[in-house]
């Protein structure tokens, strides 16, 4: 694993060759930085987002958790005008909030910016203490800007995980759970990285967590706020906790970020490690579960395991040697790259769509036996990967569905995996996390290939 000292070494870092690159982004391979915070929030129980700026920053969110979800999704906003950009949006702001506190009673607002109300410079402290002083009965209010200008989803997701900690965790008595920040993840991961630690004997709380909220039942009567999610009553005590488990490897060396902070105010030990994907990386946390709990592995985690390499035994002559571009959020792309070589799939070209500082770093480093002459890409959009994977014919494509138009111009499959998902049902509970995820992976990738193989022979065969 990378030293975090290596990432705030003195020289810049290595920047990728992007000659062909324009200076306009064209198909972007990230979405705004402010739908990451709204799905944080959605994560935490009684919790509604709440946007400062125009209204259609909230519909063009909207649209894309509910159809990778499939679930409704409200999402109040300011509504700014032409009028509120030019002389600030309090007005608008004191209404709104008044409004959503009066009609959903939520037990918590998450207030993010947007790119309008960053760029006319809201002071949004003074903005929050005005509305705690003028509405009755307004519940606690944790803002987090997210300018899209300078970040991606994923920059916003951790920035409101961050701001969540550092709003809201006072100082608690020792309880002995653990915090886990799974990251950005799937539903199905999020109930499975909860089970996994059950399974240890460990109490968790988990920020965020939208397994129910946004992966829930058929209700009987409308739920303006789903019931689920992290209460705020267990993140305020999260300073109590024996240590915070901190999943993937772009916070690494971040000393802002939620696991940083717990550990500097409060002294939780703070433990990172990469997105558990595949065998090494599941390895790793199934240990520090162990290690935390004080238990031996479960027989029944064991199996999962044995299962797992007994599989990859049965069809490395379907994976092994074909080659792979990867494309997504920082976290994934690392976990899934190391998941391809561990299968013998060769990754040509890994490509992070937000701009992860020292990306390519993280990257070799959590994966040391990438080959040499793999493309890494940081900041890249579609046209750039285009450009690229033409020229690298590659077997496949693993990431979202953002990514079909390639795959239909390369005539080659789209396994999906990630977000958004929106032209599959089920995207929302993908599992890609343990030895259990990693099954469901590998199956998919060899079926994927076989049907592949089969579709494009002149013969066909109906038995392997």
């Amino acid at each position: 694993m990378i030293d975090e000292a290596d990432l705030l070494g003195d020289g810049p870092p290595a920047s990728p060759d992007l000659s062909h690159c324009t200076a306009a982004t064209r198909n972007a391979c990230k979405l705004c930085t402010p739908l990451g915070a709204c799905l944080v929030f959605r994560g935490v129980r009684g919790a509604l987002p709440f946007l400062h700026g125009s209204q259609g920053c909230s519909t063009y969110i909207r649209r894309y958790l509910i159809s990778h979800f499939r679930e409704p999704m409200d999402i109040a906003a300011s509504n700014f005008s032409e009028d509120t950009a030019v002389f600030g949006g309090e007005k608008n702001l004191l209404a709104g909030m008044a409004n959503v506190t009066r009609q959903y009673q939520p037990e918590m607002i998450g207030l993010a910016t947007t790119c309008l109300s960053e760029t006319i410079g809201e002071d949004m402290p003074a903005l929050v203490q005005k509305c705690q002083q003028n509405i009755a009965d307004l519940p606690p209010v944790v803002h987090v800007s997210t300018a899209s200008y300078r970040g991606s989803h994923m920059d916003g997701f951790h920035d409101a995980v961050t701001a969540l900690v550092s709003q809201l965790v006072t100082d608690a008595l020792p309880h002995g759970a653990v915090n886990l920040l799974p990251g950005m993840v799937s539903t199905a991961d999020l109930r499975h990285l909860r089970e996994l630690a059950e399974r240890f004997g460990l109490n968790v709380t988990m920020l965020p967590d939208y397994s129910d909220t946004l992966d829930g039942s058929t209700w009987a009567d409308y739920e303006a706020l789903p019931s689920g999610g992290t209460p705020v009553a267990a993140i305020r005590t999260m300073s109590g906790a024996q240590a915070t488990l901190e999943l993937g490897d772009s916070l690494r060396g971040n000393t802002k970020s939620a696991a940083s902070l717990l550990e500097t105010r409060f002294g939780v030990e703070k433990i990172s490690l990469t997105l558990p994907v595949g065998i090494q990386a599941t390895d790793e946390f199934i240990a520090e579960l162990s290690r935390l709990s004080g238990r031996d592995i479960p027989a029944d985690i064991t199996a999962e395991r044995g299962r797992l390499i007994d599989s990859m035994v049965d069809a490395h002559k379907i994976v092994f040697g074909k080659r792979a571009v990867v494309f997504g959020e920082a976290d994934l792309v690392i976990g899934l790259t190391a998941f391809l070589c561990e299968i013998g799939v060769q990754p040509v070209l890994c490509v992070c769509g937000g701009k992860t500082n020292h990306f390519d770093v993280l990257l070799r480093s959590a994966v040391p036996e990438l080959p040499g002459d793999t493309l890494i890409r940081n900041g890249a959009d579609f046209a750039d990967i285009t450009h690229e994977a033409r020229q690298l014919t590659p077997d496949l494509l693993i990431g979202n569905s953002k990514g079909y138009g390639l795959a239909r111009e390369l005539d080659i499959p789209l396994i999906r995996t990630g977000f958004p998902i929106h032209d599959r049902i089920g995207g929302q509970r993908v599992l890609h996390l343990g030895y259990r995820g990693a099954q469901a992976l590998f199956d998919d990738l060899a079926n994927t290939l076989l049907a592949r193989k089969q579709q494009t022979s002149t013969i066909g065969y109906s038995y392997l």
